[in-house]
Parts: C-alpha cells; structure tokens; sequence
C-alpha cells in the first residue's frame, strides 16, 4: 500500500489517499490513534457510484466514526470512479436501466449480471486492503464492515474471520443464491431498512434478514426512501459498533491462521 496523499482535518482526523496495486482508497484514523494505542476498524462499504462522488458521504461516516475512536478505510470497487472500465458491469448497468425506466421487473439475469461478478472480485481485494490496514501500528482490529452492496457485506461476513460485526443496508438488487450465504453468516449484523425505498423490493429485504444465520441480528427500519436515512439511525449504528468492537478485544485469526 502506497499512500499518495495526507491532511489533517479541523478535527484532528487524519485523511490519508492510498493505493494499493492499481486499487485506490482513502483511510481515516483519529487523533488518538498510534502505535502504543492502536484502534479498531471499520470498512465502509459504499455502492458504485465511485469514491469521489460518495466523498462527501464517506467522510462524515468516518468523522463519526472517529469521534467513537475507530479508524474506517474504503477502496474503490471494480470498474468504478477511476478505476478501468468493466464492459460487462457497464451492460449490466445498462439493462437495468433500461428495465427501470420502462416500468418492468428486474429480472433474476440482470441482477445476477450485475452484482455477482462484482462480489467475485471486490471480495478478495478487500481483504487484501485488510492485510495492509492491519500491518499499520495504529490499527489493531477488531474489525467491522458498513454499508455498501450487501452482497459484498455478506461474502465478506462469511468467507473473513477477521470481520466480527457488520452494519448492512438492506438497499441492493440480491441475486437468489445470495440468500444461502446469508444462512452462512453468523457474526453480529444490524440491518438497517428504508421502507419506501423506491429502487428495492421490501419483501425481498425482509426474507433477506430472515434468512441471515447470524443469533444476534437486528432490524432497524425507517419511513422514507432512500436517500431518506434519519440523523438517528446513524447514531444507532455507531452505537452497534461501540458495543462489539472495543478496544482490545481480540482480533479473530484469518483464514490460513495468520493475523
């Protein structure tokens, strides 16, 4: 990882730009965090509108965040913002389009088009951006993931033992067989649900968090649409984070027994 900017913000967060490989991303840690007291941190999933366009949004989720003490870090997805064009995601952005203005149902082909090819690759290159968050001395896990693509936040909850908490927003198109990874996921989730999201199937979100194996899940639901999230739900999420990633709890070995 080869960080290519840094500043320090009015509020004594550190905003340092990276990349890693041809992979961009941004990382935020707070004021307090070093080497002798490193912080735990949180991975904000966003969806793939590209970094600069969620800027805004992403860093008042890491203020947040680091007033709570975690650091946060996000990478730019596959074939988004600046990185190369994906033909492939690109047609399949297309039809759906096409299918949402011209009033039809998304059909199961164009939602598995469009997301499983991204979870196959977005999933490996988050964890390796987790291998090199982890190697920095102020950042000690444990480790969380927030937002995004469900469907990225769902591989990820079943395939990283590093990960022990995960925050999702019931928001995105969810292939069927997405739905038997759910029942896979066992780590602490707290859902959150607009309920007159006008991109997204309610019903389906709901089955969606019945079939979620996890023995602590919540489901946080709003009026509104989709752009709609209350003040509040941010601070019930944070308070979701506080409660399982503490400071020096253990981080939870990764796959091949390295940490």
């Amino acid at each position: 990882m080869h960080f290519t900017s840094e500043q320090r913000l009015d509020d004594g967060v550190l905003e340092r730009e990276f990349v890693l490989g041809e992979i961009p991303g941004m990382l935020w840690t707070p004021e307090a965090a070093s080497a002798s007291a490193p912080v735990p941190l949180i991975l904000l999933g966003h969806p793939t509108l590209g970094l600069r366009k969620m800027y805004p949004r992403l860093l008042a989720r890491a203020r947040h965040s680091a007033a709570e003490g975690f650091a946060t870090a996000t990478i730019e997805l596959p074939g988004c913002g600046d990185r190369p064009s994906w033909p492939a995601l690109d047609q399949a952005r297309a039809d759906l389009r096409r299918a949402m203005q011209a009033g039809e149902p998304v059909s199961d082909e164009i939602v598995d088009s469009l997301v499983l090819p991204l979870v196959d690759k977005a999933v490996p290159e988050w964890q390796a951006a987790l291998d090199a968050f982890l190697s920095l001395p102020e950042i000690g896990g444990p480790v969380g993931y927030s937002g995004g693509v469900i469907s990225i936040g769902i591989r990820l909850a079943v395939v990283e033992p590093r990960i022990i908490a995960a925050g999702l927003f019931a928001g995105s198109l969810v292939p069927r067989v997405m739905f038997e990874e759910a029942r896979q996921v066992t780590v602490p989730l707290h859902v959150l649900l607009q309920w007159d999201d006008e991109g997204n199937d309610r019903q389906a979100a709901l089955d969606l968090f019945d079939a979620f194996g996890s023995k602590e899940k919540s489901l946080h639901a709003n009026m509104g649409g989709h752009t709609g999230v209350p003040q509040f739900a941010g601070d019930a999420a944070a308070q979701f984070f506080t409660r399982h990633l503490k400071p020096g709890r253990a981080v939870r070995p990764a796959a091949d027994g390295s940490s």
